[in-house]
Formats: C-alpha cells, sequence, structure tokens
C-alpha cells in the first residue's frame, strides 16, 4: 500500500472513533491505546529531527513509542536516559 494512502486511512479511523466514539469499551480502550501510541511515534519522530542537529538518535518501535506515548514527556525522558546512562 502507498504510504500515504494508509497514514490517510489511519487518520481518518481516528477521527471517525474522536468523533462518533466507539460504543463498546473494550473498542474505546483500542482505539485510545492506538492514539497514544500514534502520538508517542510522533513525540518520538519530533525528538529525532531535533536530536539529528546533534547526532542523537532513539529508534521508534513499538516499544519506544509505547513508553513515549502512555508515560508522555517523562517517558521521552526516561528514554533518553536510559540511552545516556544505561545504554552506552
Amino acid at each position: 500500500m502507498d504510504p500515504i494512502l494508509l497514514v490517510s486511512l489511519l487518520g481518518g479511523l481516528i477521527f471517525l472513533l474522536l468523533v462518533i466514539g466507539a460504543p463498546i469499551k473494550p473498542l474505546r480502550w483500542l482505539g485510545q491505546g492506538a492514539i497514544k501510541l500514534m502520538i508517542g511515534a510522533l513525540f518520538l519522530f519530533f525528538l529525532n529531527a531535533f536530536g539529528s542537529m546533534i547526532d542523537y538518535h532513539i529508534p521508534i518501535n513499538l516499544v519506544t513509542a509505547s513508553v513515549s506515548g502512555f508515560l508522555g514527556i517523562p517517558g521521552v525522558v526516561l528514554l533518553i536516559a536510559l540511552e545516556q546512562f544505561i545504554i552506552p
């Protein structure tokens, strides 16, 4: 699939979920988890975009996006500290 089409479909589904909501509670939790995962990936994308100026990079994968998405800014700080101090 074309990446632009895939992102458009996912964005449309998220918008639809936000506008009309999910009537079933587990589906709502799944939708909120997917949104947090995408926000975490976006946090990491911007961190890598600005970090490229100082030669800094955190890989974007399911684990790092989950940590930064569910924990927010403290999660991103945690990933930075983890890479700086624990994983040389």
